[in-house]
């Protein structure tokens, strides 16, 4: 039997999956005395991609559960922390540093970056759909188009994001919710109709599971609406996935079901919407009587934020490449308009352009290696983003 071509913890330590340049590097600083120069390194981004405006930062704990126990400082903004990568006179704004020796660290510059980027990009437009979908019910359905290696990594980054359930027992285990999920279509084609499948799982799947019947395989679905009611006692609601080619208006489709539920009394059916959505096409339906949307690729395959980690002192000594500003830094950011502001100091009075005063929301996460606080249930980060995002969507 073959291999999976998926890299364990180990070999991520190991630095198995780091770029091969990294490895080079440390052998030449040692090969020289350079070993145990200090430098700081910090982790910003220039730009956000899709025309963003903000970003939510995500992935910071997987990254201390790294980096935990090497001889290492690391400061950062806290995680789910609502950002704009640039201040209004264009220095980046330092999400992350790290001090230490660079041959303590720098051959997990790929893995650390790996881990704020693809996990930030998943939770930014998580939390952008449900901004769309005006704080209805958001599921993260995005698995199957992605590796399954990280799809722990893709439903905590959503579920922080704000979806608010995710479809992986995995993922449910990592961030301490129940998966949610219907059926296929594969139970309708195999059961041969639509009320031998509802009723097989009427039947046997476990009752504390809610009853929400996918009725597009067969028939129409306003008339596959009433046959789940007709065939599931505490029926909770009907999920839509019409396939592109039928699904015209699908606005008026959804209308038209509500319509015939309330019609034959069946007020009380949610309707559920997926196939194919992303936040345009939420934002389009969420007006609607729609309670929630299963929303898969665009959560899941979101853009990755292109942030970078780059040297800014070494030996007490500031230093950069052509395009970045030296210096060990502090991010402050506005607690009103959340615009942020970049000091050399971490005790400094920066105004924002709004008139209020920024707030330092650097903290220090690691301390020679050693965790600083035990690590946040990735509820109290969800709540933190929907809390900001909800700010920075009425503002």
């Amino acid at each position: 039997m073959g291999d999976l071509f998926c890299a364990t913890e180990e070999e991520i330590r190991d630095g198995c999956t780091m770029d091969v340049y990294f490895g080079r590097t440390k052998q030449i600083l040692e090969a020289r005395g350079l070993a145990g120069v200090p430098v700081w390194a910090e982790f910003t981004g220039s730009s956000l991609p899709c025309g963003w405006d903000w970003a939510v930062f995500c992935g910071l704990q997987e990254v201390l559960n790294l980096m935990e126990g090497l001889p290492v400082d690391i400061y950062a903004i806290p995680e789910g922390t609502v950002f704009r990568p640039r201040t209004d006179r264009t220095v980046r704004v330092p999400l992350m540093n790290v001090h230490g020796s660079y041959t303590d660290f720098g051959e997990m510059e790929t893995a650390m970056l790996g881990m704020l980027c693809q996990p930030s990009g998943i939770a930014t437009q998580a939390a952008r759909t449900k901004i769309a979908a005006r704080w209805k019910s958001v599921f993260a359905f995005g698995n199957r188009r992605m590796h399954p290696a990280i799809s722990g990594v893709i439903d905590r980054s959503a579920y922080i994001g704000g979806c608010d359930a995710v479809s992986s027992n995995m993922g449910g285990d990592i961030t301490g919710t129940v998966p949610v999920g219907t059926v296929p279509h594969a139970l309708m084609l195999m059961m041969g109709s639509n009320d031998a499948a509802f009723k097989a799982f009427d039947e046997i799947i476990e009752p504390e599971v809610p009853r929400i019947m996918l009725i597009d395989t067969f028939s129409d679905e306003r008339t596959a609406a009433l046959d789940a009611c007709r065939s599931v006692k505490d029926l909770k609601g009907v999920r839509l996935d019409t396939p592109g080619s039928r699904r015209g208006n699908f606005k008026e489709l959804v209308n038209e079901v509500r319509w015939e539920l309330d019609m034959y009394g069946y007020e009380d059916v949610d309707i559920i919407v997926s196939g194919g959505l992303n936040e345009n096409t939420v934002a389009a339906l969420a007006d609607t009587c729609v309670s929630g949307f299963g929303v898969g690729t665009s959560i899941s395959n979101a853009p990755t934020l292109d942030l970078s980690m780059d040297l800014v002192e070494k030996d007490g000594k500031p230093i950069s490449k052509r395009g970045k500003f030296g210096g060990r830094k502090f991010a402050y950011r506005c607690p009103h308009c959340f615009a942020m502001g970049v000091s050399l100091s971490p005790d400094d009075d920066v105004k924002c352009s709004c008139g209020e005063t920024m707030e330092m929301i650097e903290r220090k996460v690691l301390d020679g290696g050693r965790k600083v606080s035990p690590d946040r249930k990735p509820s109290e980060i969800r709540d933190e983003v929907i809390r900001q995002i909800r700010q920075i969507s009425e503002s």
